[in-house]
Formats: C-alpha cells, structure tokens, sequence
C-alpha cells in the first residue's frame, strides 16, 4: 500500500500498533471507550507526524453495543445492531489460525489513511462465510463476557495480526502491545525465533492497568487448550515467562515479554512500579503521559478566538457549543437547559471506581444546588456500563430514575464518539471523580479543556501533571488513599460539594473575567503539552528507540 506522505527520517522504524479498540469516527463503531479514543487519537497524530507505523485491530461486527433507553421503564437498553462499512478495502488477505483445534479463518481489511486522516490500520475479522458459526462468533462483540471467546479475540488480534502483516509482505521492526490483549503474539515471535531475547528486543507494552485485580490471571491448562501458546510445551512457557507454578498473569507476562513498557501518566508509573517491580524479570517501566488529537478534538473557532484574543468570540462560541449539546438533552429527555446556566458534565466508561454517583454522598446539599433558583447549574450524565455489568447497569438506571424529578439533570443514552465531542464543547464544567491511585490517567478531560470546559478532578492521572487549582482547573484535594472506601468517597463528596457551592458557582456567575482566565489558562496549558503528537513523537523516541537491555 503506497502511503500518501513520505516518512519522515526521525520516524523510520517500523512499527505495528496493537489496539482491542480504535475510536477512529463515529461511523466505525470498533471502540468502547477511552482506550479506543486513545488509539484514534495516537493513528491521527502518527499520520500528521509522517511515521512509519501500521495500526492492527479487529472489525467488530456489532461494536461494542448500542445503548438506547426504554423510555417508559427508564431503564438502559443493550442493543446489538450488525454494522458494515463500506468505507474499508478488502485487502484479499486470509490466514488460518489454530483456535481451540479448529481451524479458523481470519480475513484482513483496511482502512486507508486518507479516509479520516489517520496512519494505516488492518481490521480482522472471523464474521467470513469460509468459517462455521462459532468461529464466525469471535470478533462478533467487542470484550465478550465468555472467557474461551476472549481469549480467541486476544490470539485473532495478537497471532492473527502478526500472520496478516507476514502476508502482506511487511517487515516489522516493533510489535507495540497496547493493553496485553495482544500477547500471544509475543509466543507466536518466540515459535519463529526460538530466542527469549529475539522478542523482547522486538516488543514493547503500554499498561493501562492501575492495579493488580486479578483479572487478568488464568490458569494455563485453558490457554493451552485453546492453543494460545502457538504450540509451544509447559515448560518451555514457564521458562520464557517466569511462570513456575499454574497461574498465568497476562499483565506480569507481558513485561517479561517485552523490551520496556510505559504506564500512562507520570503517577500511574509510581503506581506501576510500586506495583509490579516485585515480580522478578520485570522489564523497565518508563512514563509517556496520554494525550488527545487537538486537530480532531478543538472546536476551530474556540481555537480561532484562543490565538487571537477575541474573548467576545469565545464567549459567543462556547454559547452556541452549548445550544448544539442542549438540542440533543432536549431530543433525548425532554427537558430545555439554559445557555446562561453553568453546565456540568460527568461522562465517561461507566464502571464504579469512577463514582458517578459520589454526589449521592451529599445529596441533600446536592439537590439544593439543583434547585435553588439564584446562580443555578445544570449536569447530564452519559456513559456506557459493560452490558454484563449488572451493577453498574444499574447505578445508570438508578440516575435515570433520580433525573426525572429534575428538569435541569439529564441522563442520556449513546456515549460514543459524536455525543463525546457534544458533551466536551458543550459543558462548562467536565467534572472527573475517581477515587485516587485507581486512574491511570482518565484523558476525557484533555479534550473537554480544548474546548474550552473547565476540569473539575480528583487528583490522579494526567491532571496531577496538569492541574493548578483555581488556575486552570478545580481540585478536589487528595484523601488518604488508605482509607477505607466508604471514607474516601464521604469526604471527597463533601470536598466536591464545598467547592462547587463556594468556588466554583461564584467564580462563574460573579468573576466572569475571572472565569475567562481559568479557561483561557486551560486552554493554553493543554494545548502546551497534552497534544497526541507529543506522545505519538515519545513513542518513538522512548519506547521504540529504546536499546534492549537499557535501564
């Protein structure tokens, strides 16, 4: 494939990107949530940057899922609809895999870089006529709940991609795991070299995981089964990876497999560190904040007004971003927010750590907020819980059921790449509440802070490298993260509460130069070092360029 840039010489090695999820548009539903807007934001940047760099992942046939709302029982709905695209070139390249002993076809497609702007990405998929009905079944659901099926997507994506680009002819120089769903390709590399050290100084890894649940632990017996070791015997995989008793940690393996890995914020690398440096032959971990795509994410006319200190331009744009989001509040709820009330957004993967309800917390002080007529606000609340996510399912069905008591608190449903870019031009306040030391870096409110939204965060991830409180952004302060749980979130509510009725609201509606100086400030300090091409530019220069063997 001839590309439609030449290489720049600073970017020349030849690099593989292996990705779960891609968030490339709205029209290409193969992501779920931040790690794909990540990827998408990471093949954008590589395309601006002229890198010589191949995206790998799979073509979802029904996404991830398709999140309407029963109106009448004010519940989520999880749909699957079956998407095609149209848009993607049939590369005419099939190989076979050795699944679980059937052999199982697996079909490449492409997306070339000059449809949406992005480096070249190769989706595979199993949803092929050649195949049966169970194996057609593999890249049916982005992270299927069954556990065989999971592990036949990570060996399509890792083995199947590695196959794919060896028939295509292509010659890599290095195998970028993001997340470890990819790592039975590092098996796959050790079955072709028969050399440990053949393969890590060919690999690196991007962890996105800020501690050790065991989620990712198996035991070997089933991925022996499903052949995810390409034929490799126990002992040689106990050997390469360290494993000497029956538990195989995926995460663990995929630093011992790999030349150096990167966490995702300066604080997720003390956290990796801390976490896994324990584990003998692991390999160095390095930090490489993540970063979102302004060309994509920045409204140009809040950028335009940015640059050339037009503050009435900003001011009028930022008003109009937030009637284009208050007309999908209104299709989807019924309900008329105003433009001149101060908007708070709290939108993202919908899992409890991030505590979309800390509200709760506080709720009478809450509710009073919501209601009082003098310096109101008004929030919506968007994201998608894993469909098999039971409980998260239905702390979003419980906030359907809270919102509508309230004509200015909105739920909506259909948390994707379009409703994303509505919510962060659309809000004045992109409010971020995990508890701490368990985001590795949260970038949702990178690009909210491109359009002129202002972070309201706890203190973790890429906003501890941020952040300058009642500067750029509003922090709630750290708690002791050894606190129990239950503490934690009682005094960051009662945190959150107190700055949002003592700070946050009067600076809005009394300080309006003053508010300006806080988004003006966001603006520029995300714009200084959170722009996709720096991490897509340290990419190379810290993890690919890095010398096996290096500290």
């Amino acid at each position: 494939m001839k590309l439609p840039y030449e290489i720049d010489p600073h970017y020349s090695k030849r690099v593989a990107y292996f990705s779960m999820e891609f968030g490339i548009d709205q029209a290409l539903k193969t992501y779920a949530g931040g790690l794909g807007l990540l990827s998408g934001s990471h093949m954008r940047s590589a395309y601006l940057l002229k890198q010589n760099i191949v995206g790998v992942g799979i073509l979802w046939s029904y996404g991830y899922y398709d999140q309407e709302l029963q109106k009448e029982e004010l519940s989520m709905e999880v749909v699957y609809r079956r998407k095609r695209y149209y848009f993607l070139d049939d590369t005419g390249i099939t190989i076979t895999l050795n699944i679980a002993k059937s052999q199982v076809k697996v079909k490449a497609f492409l997306l070339k870089p000059e449809i949406f702007n992005t480096a070249p990405i190769y989706f595979l998929t199993t949803d092929i006529e050649e195949n049966d009905f169970l194996s057609r079944t593999i890249t049916h659901k982005l992270y299927e709940n069954n556990k065989d099926t999971r592990t036949a997507q990570e060996m399509v994506l890792g083995i199947g991609g590695t196959k794919i680009l060896e028939a295509l002819g292509k010659t890599v120089d290095i195998y970028h795991i993001n997340e470890n769903n990819a790592l039975p390709l590092t098996f796959y590399l050790y079955s072709k070299y028969k050399n440990i050290d053949e393969v890590k100084k060919r690999v690196v890894f991007t962890t996105h995981t800020p501690e050790n649940t065991g989620y990712d632990e198996d035991n070997l017996e089933p991925l022996q089964r499903m052949n995810y070791f390409c034929g490799l015997d126990d002992k040689t995989i106990r050997t390469i990876t360290s494993c000497n008793d029956s538990k195989f940690n995926k995460n663990v393996v995929a630093f011992r497999m790999s030349k150096v890995a990167n966490a995702v914020s300066k604080k997720h690398r003390e956290t990796a560190v801390n976490l896994w440096s324990s584990f003998k032959n692991i390999c160095p971990i390095i930090s490489i904040t993540n970063a979102q795509d302004s060309e994509y994410w920045a409204d140009k006319v809040i950028m335009k007004s940015f640059l050339s200190n037009n503050n009435i331009m900003l001011i009028e744009r930022k008003k109009e971003l937030k009637k284009q989001l208050f007309k999908i509040v209104a299709n989807q709820t019924g309900k008329l927010f105003d433009v001149d009330t101060l908007t708070i957004v709290w939108a993202r993967r919908f899992v409890d750590y991030k505590r979309p309800m800390l509200f709760e917390r506080e709720w009478e002080r809450f509710k009073y907020l919501l209601q009082r007529e003098s310096k109101p606000i008004q929030i919506v609340f968007a994201g998608k819980p894993h469909p098999n996510a039971g409980n998260n399912i239905n702390i979003f069905n419980k906030l359907l059921n809270i919102s509508k008591d309230f004509k200015n608190m909105a739920v909506l449903a259909g948390y994707e790449l379009e409703m994303s870019m509505a919510l962060k031009k659309g809000c004045d306040i992109w409010l971020n509440t995990p508890r701490i030391m368990h985001e590795a870096s949260g970038t949702s409110g990178i690009s909210a802070a491109m359009n002129a939204a202002v972070n309201f965060s706890t203190f973790d991830g890429w906003i501890s490298e941020f952040a300058t409180d009642g500067v750029n952004s509003f922090i709630i302060p750290p708690v002791n993260p050894n606190l129990p749980w239950d503490k934690q979130d009682e005094l960051d509510c009662k945190n959150m509460i107190n700055i949002l009725e003592n700070k946050i609201i009067p600076k809005y509606y009394n300080d309006q130069d003053g508010w300006l100086s806080i988004i003006k400030n966001s603006i520029s300090d995300v714009m200084d070092y959170f722009d996709s091409r720096r991490m897509a530019d340290e990419y190379y220069t810290k993890l690919y360029n890095f010398e096996y063997g290096e500290e």
